[in-house]
């Protein structure tokens, strides 16, 4: 198990599953000794003893994530366990691998980007994203004396800064990019709301998303979608075919950085800093290589990630760490400076794109975990001009009901929000079809009769799911109360409790909130009037520059924006036989690890 990763973290599931009983797959034997085949291994935790096979000799398993995946054994966080080498140690082994790859910008208008260091095949082109609930995690930690910008930049003089990542280590690497995913976000709500509404706007949308069945159900937390794929798989017709902000940044910054300095996507390395252990399980997805959007469609080269690490917002400050080097004491850039740090981007509008004038701030309205619901809630008003938002409170917090309502009235749109796996299984509950009934003469499924009241189904267009309760910046991966450095530095006592909690995770909140107030001069950008921005967002922007984008790669847009997803059968207890085996082990080489 990861070093900060213990059963304590694993809060956001129902209690892990620990006791894996998935038999070790190995490619059969001339002669195959049943006594070995029918042996079964477990999963341990620290600290606990592991119990020996039926000889006495069993090993410990080695079981691969796309292993675990595979099994619905159990439904739990406990799975990051498989995924450690996706830590703060990984990101320094690889930046001291060999010499960083370099950009080199033309020497005229007109001319060719190019890439200096490719003769030596291990070297790379290190990029990174940042999201800001860990900003305003790191932000907190700070004491309340920065804000979730400035944390921002204390961040990228980590990744990007003489003084950071670049001052240790074997070539002096550090980071060429440091992109905020705020700017995939966008894209991303636009896509959404396009998929829940319809797209809107001159000619033929290439937007044009795969049918999703009503309601429609978020499908950016990696937690919320691996409980649906393992446990509830009649949920999955209802999942939003969007990429999360982390997969979309990494398809974008994969696709447009390979195609504009001609290098293959292999070499560039994508590091994203989220604050969920679980988006690990996520990058590691088959869906989210390239796989999908490359030319090879037919299957005969295993999928490079999108993502290729991600880590967490405590693990920044071990990355820091490591280097000898203290978070907390780096320098805070201005924003000018902030901004004169970034290279110029090889494509100027998709450098627009990720690196905006000024960026949008994070609205109390849009919540904690991206504003999917907020976004499309205010589109659907701006479509119904006289129109309201009514909210009502539900069971408790985390599960919130909204009814866009006309002028004359009429409800025009029903939505909700639904966070926690407690609030969550409630909701899947309401989505269970009906079972036809064995009795005698019973009515058929469709004119069954179905229970009046809560239980009879959702009458919701739109639910933003969550796994984790208060949303993301209460992910697993952010930095808690009762960290040895939060203990040190902000006073909550030795031992803080759930009470302390509240007040910390309120201060990770504010420091969310906490960016720059928007000024008229500013509202707008690409040329867009205020009227024509829906929640402070431009979709004829991201319209064009999605269209930018697909023009660029000469790839589909709906092969770069959407994924897919997958019932995942438990084979646990289930005998196979060798034939099957070698099919299952076959599948695996073509992709996935």
């Amino acid at each position: 198990m990861s070093a900060i990763l213990s059963a304590d973290d694993l809060n956001d599931f129902i209690s892990p599953g620990v006791a894996c009983i998935k038999p070790v797959e190995t490619l059969p034997t001339n002669q195959p000794d049943p006594q070995a085949q029918s042996l079964e291994f477990e999963v341990i935790l620290d600290g606990q003893q592991l119990q020996p096979g039926a000889n006495g000799t069993a090993a410990p398993a080695q079981i691969s994530l796309t292993d675990c995946l595979a099994c619905s054994g159990c439904v739990t966080s406990a799975e990051a366990v498989l995924v450690s080498l996706q830590s703060h140690n990984e990101v320094l082994s690889v930046l001291d691998g060999a010499p960083a790859l370099r950009i080199v910008p033309p020497v005229s208008d007109g001319g060719r980007w190019s890439v200096a260091g490719l003769e030596d095949p291990n070297a790379k082109l290190f990029v990174a994203s940042v999201s800001p609930q860990t900003r305003a995690s790191l932000a907190a930690a700070c004491g309340g004396a920065v804000t979730e910008r400035q944390a921002g930049g204390m961040i990228e003089q980590l990744l990007m800064g003489e003084g950071g990542l670049k001052s240790g280590g074997k070539h002096g690497n550090g980071f060429t990019w440091a992109v905020d995913t705020n700017t995939a976000r966008e894209a991303c709500l636009v896509l959404g709301s396009n998929e829940v509404l319809g797209p809107r706007g001159r000619g033929s949308d290439p937007e044009k998303p795969a049918a999703v069945t009503p309601p429609i159900l978020t499908s950016s937390c990696p937690g919320w979608v691996c409980y649906a794929e393992k446990t509830h798989p009649y949920v999955l017709p209802h999942l939003s075919r969007v990429k999360s902000p982390q997969a979309l940044m990494g398809t974008l910054l994969k696709t447009s950085l390979s195609r504009t300095l001609g290098i293959p996507p292999e070499r560039i390395w994508h590091l994203a800093v989220m604050p969920c252990f679980d988006k690990k399980l996520e990058a590691s997805r088959e869906e989210l290589t390239d796989i999908p959007w490359s030319n090879d469609q037919g299957g005969n080269k295993k999928g490079v990630r999108d993502v290729d690490c991600v880590i967490t917002s405590k693990e920044v400050l071990m990355l820091a760490a490591s280097r000898g080097l203290d978070f907390f004491t780096l320098p805070i850039p201005t924003a000018a400076a902030s901004k004169q740090k970034q290279p110029v981007f090889p494509d100027p509008t998709i450098g627009r794109f990720l690196f905006p004038e000024r960026s949008r701030r994070q609205l109390r309205e849009d919540g904690t975990s991206g504003g999917y619901l907020h976004y499309v809630l205010q589109d659907v008003r701006s479509r119904h001009p006289g129109s309201q938002i009514r909210t009502t409170r539900g069971r408790n917090a985390d599960v919130v009901e909204h009814a866009v309502i006309s002028a004359s009235g009429e409800t025009v749109f029903k939505a909700a929000r639904y966070y926690g796996f407690r609030n969550i299984q409630n909701l899947v509950r309401k989505l269970k079809p009906a079972k036809q009934s064995r009795m005698p003469g019973a009515r058929p499924v469709g004119g069954a009769r179905r229970p009046v009241g809560k239980t009879a189904g959702l009458e919701y267009a739109y639910v933003e799911v969550m796994a984790c309760p208060g949303g993301c910046t209460n992910g697993g991966g952010q930095i808690k109360v009762d960290d040895q450095v939060i203990i040190d530095r902000q006073g909550f006592g030795e031992k803080p409790g759930p009470a302390e909690q509240k007040v910390w995770l309120a201060q990770v909140d504010e420091a969310y909130f906490s960016g720059d107030e928007p000024d008229a001069a500013t509202a707008t950008k690409s040329g867009d009037d205020h009227s024509k921005l829906v929640a402070g967002i431009s979709p004829s922007h991201i319209r064009d520059t999605l269209a930018h984008w697909e023009e660029i790669t000469g790839i589909p847009l709906d092969r770069l924006v959407y994924t897919s997803y997958r019932e995942v059968v438990s084979d646990v207890g289930k005998t196979i036989s060798d034939t099957e085996r070698v099919v299952q082990l076959a599948g695996k080489i073509g992709g996935g690890w």
